[in-house]
């Protein structure tokens, strides 16, 4: 499979597998944007029912995800389920799409950082060095921001082991963060303040509601398919029908997670009160936390600048292993198969380095574009994924499944719609999702620099074969 000596080290558990996907999916969306979810849906009910419909839509996609993997554990699996179904062409577009769905988000959390820290501590908008797309980029948060990226980079050249610690750490805090809302919210708040439950500007309908924050939840649950990406490092004796759960486990998890946060702050104060506490920039969660303890507001506050670093953190390890496989495959230049001494893949960490140093640099505003070029890249992998499942169970029948999708071939074809549904949402032109001129720029961009190191890798093998031949 390699073409050196070292080996991948097996030190990964089930709960590492579950942090990894956990703190992938989470990250500090819900501190920063639960206003504006309950702003979308006409109130916290209907913003809590979408984030519920949202993860049991996306469950069936999960199971296909656990399926594959406990039968065939190996790092970047989606290349080689989608190589044995449909070939290498399709396994090239859909690892590199994936690489591109997952990848983005390294740089898109290095910009999040430096524009929260910008956000939350004013005093730091200084020095400024250059203006992009109209956003001002300055030293400090700049600086602060590429620390973050430092850090997150040397654990994943250290091991998977290393880089599942800080995820364990941060899982914990993110609970923490959610425990502190809970508690403020049963303590000076209460059910009343979620009133009304349904708003004038929605035509006072609970379904008009629910729908444009269902239709966000796909991207606030993406990060699930990390848990896959890295299923070569599983410790021994590890319980792959347990493996298979935990994608859907990390999912339902994220699910309540968001649930709880919501009803939280649409409690504290009413909602209408915690929404209008967002016209002026500020941070509705944190503005709130401000005005009744401070020592909470600061707690919230470190949560949301660490926050990112666990979705940076699972992409950047999952992006990798997506490019070692397809460097096994031998449709990346055989560097991008090579592991270091610590059982690394070695050029797929620096590109990947070099991809998340770049995002502090390119300011935020460049947050939506990325946004949605790796929701379509992401759920279209999905797609793939899930349609290679579907297939395998007409062609490899008697492949050992530790896990299986519950509903068998009807499961895995509602994960198959799902993720056509949300496609036909960001392609259609009369969509209001649709994705904008910059951002297939960035897909084809992505395609076309794919292609080369595709011709180039093309060419090296057939140059290996002929000196052997």
């Amino acid at each position: 499979m390699t073409t050196n000596d070292t080996s991948m080290k097996k030190t990964l558990t089930i709960w590492n597998f579950f942090t990894i996907g956990f703190g992938a999916i989470i990250g500090t969306g819900w501190v920063l944007q639960v206003g504006d979810w309950m702003d979308k849906g006409g109130g916290p009910v209907a913003a809590i029912i979408a984030f519920i419909l949202g993860a049991i839509f996306l469950l069936p996609v999960g199971a296909v995800f656990g399926e594959l993997t406990s039968a065939i554990p190996i790092s970047g699996g989606i290349v080689e389920y989608v190589d044995r179904t449909f070939g290498k062409k399709l396994s090239f577009v859909t690892g590199w799409f994936l690489s591109l769905g997952n990848g983005i988000l390294c740089p898109w959390e290095a910009i999040a950082i430096s524009k929260l820290v910008g956000m939350l501590i004013p005093q730091l908008k200084i020095i400024p060095l250059y203006t992009i797309m109209g956003y001002t980029v300055y030293l400090p948060p700049l600086l602060i921001s590429l620390a973050f990226a430092f850090y997150v980079i040397r654990l994943n050249f250290k091991g998977a082991s290393s880089a599942a610690k800080l995820q364990g750490f941060l899982t914990k805090m993110l609970l923490a963060g959610m425990l502190i809302a809970m508690v403020v919210s049963v303590f000076t708040g209460g059910p009343h303040h979620l009133q009304p439950i349904v708003s004038e500007s929605n035509g006072n309908s609970l379904i008009m509601g629910i729908i444009p924050v269902l239709v966000m939840t796909p991207f606030f649950y993406a990060g699930f398919d990390t848990i896959p990406q890295q299923a070569e490092e599983a410790a021994e004796g590890l319980d792959w029908k347990k493996f298979g759960q935990v994608i859907s486990l990390a999912l339902l998890a994220a699910g309540i997670f968001y649930a709880c946060c919501i009803y939280a702050f649409g409690t504290i104060v009413p909602w209408n009160d915690f929404v209008s506490l967002g016209a002026d920039g500020s941070v509705p969660a944190l503005a709130v936390l401000k005005s009744i303890n401070g020592i909470f507001f600061v707690v919230m506050m470190c949560i949301a600048i660490l926050g990112p670093l666990g979705p940076m953190n699972s992409f950047f390890g999952a992006t990798s292993r997506i490019l070692l496989a397809m460097g096994r495959k031998k449709q990346l230049p055989a560097s991008f198969e090579k592991l270091d001494e610590n059982g690394n893949p070695k050029t797929a960490n620096y590109l990947m380095a070099a991809l998340t140093l770049i995002g502090p640099f390119l300011g935020g505003n460049m947050l939506i574009p990325l946004t949605n070029v790796s929701a379509l890249a992401f759920i279209f992998a999905c797609f793939m994924c899930s349609a290679a499942c579907l297939k395998m169970r007409f062609s490899e029948p008697e492949l050992k499944r530790p896990y299986s999708v519950p509903g068998g071939k009807f499961g895995i074809s509602l994960a198959c719609l799902a993720c056509l549904c949300i496609i036909a949402l960001m392609v259609l032109p009369f969509s209001p999702a649709a994705l904008v001129p910059v951002e297939w720029s960035i897909v084809i961009g992505w395609l076309v620099v794919g292609l080369i190191f595709n011709f180039v890798s093309g060419k090296s093998k057939t140059v290996i074969e002929v000196e052997e031949a």
